[in-house]
């Protein structure tokens, strides 16, 4: 939980991404940016969107965890994270 506050949604998202591990392997991809997360399964075929207003996960405070409920572990293979830089807007007017 990141947020201190009783009024956002706390729901947990979940599901089912219909691959083959062996044969395709596993892929994940999660965009975070301040208040939205998205999370893309098997390369695209299933994806989850929520809104999150955290108040202590901010900055170094805040962090991601892998992880398995199934019946035997799982390993990463390849791990790779970018930060996102501000954008650069510019009004014509």
């Amino acid at each position: 939980m990141s947020s201190l506050d009783p009024a956002p949604d706390k729901t947990t998202y979940g599901t089912f991404v219909d691959v083959n591990p062996i044969r395709e392997g596993l892929s994940s991809r999660v965009l975070i940016d301040h208040s939205v997360v998205e999370s893309f399964g098997g390369k695209g075929k299933n994806v989850i969107t929520s809104r999150v207003y955290p108040t202590l996960a901010k900055y170094d405070n805040a962090h991601m965890f892998a992880f398995s409920y199934g019946m035997s572990n799982i390993k990463i293979t390849s791990l790779t994270a970018w930060s996102m830089k501000k954008a650069n807007i510019a009004f014509i007017i």
